[in-house]
């Protein structure tokens, strides 16, 4: 088994062209797909450019704005936008971090008609969560910088 590591320490801090106060990592690639883990400090930005790949922008933590053609919205954590191929989009933050995984995959490997987590229909109505958090074993005291992000 191998285990593939990104985050911090393990992203470049050479951002593509035109895009500042971004690190990046490419977790996995082969023909099919490309993931990657992108951490935007703030006032980072990815200018709006286009691409020949389908994309899925997840957000994991934090916030920021994206921009698909001329419609700009606000991201969190927990939401996902698609960068169709061929049409511009960009992502940035104003004063919050952000971190994302982009999963790109090439037109041609994309069935037609290709399915969005909005039509696949639900099951049933989700009960709303229960519980707490649990215990923590680390006070926020004992964290460590030199030894990366916080849990």
């Amino acid at each position: 088994m191998e285990i593939l590591r990104f985050g911090p320490g393990f992203r470049r801090l050479s951002p593509p062209a035109g895009a500042h106060g971004l690190a990046d990592q490419t977790i996995w690639a082969d023909p099919q797909v490309r993931i990657s883990e992108l951490a935007f400090s703030r006032r980072a930005l990815i200018p709006p450019q286009t691409s020949p790949d389908w994309g899925l922008f997840i957000v994991v933590s934090g916030g920021g704005w994206v921009q698909v053609g001329k419609e700009r919205t606000a991201i969190n954590h927990g939401e996902a936008v698609e960068w169709p191929p061929g049409v511009a989009h960009g992502a940035w933050t104003d004063g919050s971090n952000m971190r994302a995984i982009l999963v790109e995959v090439p037109d041609a490997a994309v069935e037609a008609p290709h399915r969005r987590l909005a039509d696949v229909p639900s099951v049933s109505e989700p009960e709303p969560a229960r519980g707490g958090l649990a215990e923590r074993e680390v006070r926020p005291e004992d964290h460590v910088p030199s030894e990366g992000e916080p849990w």
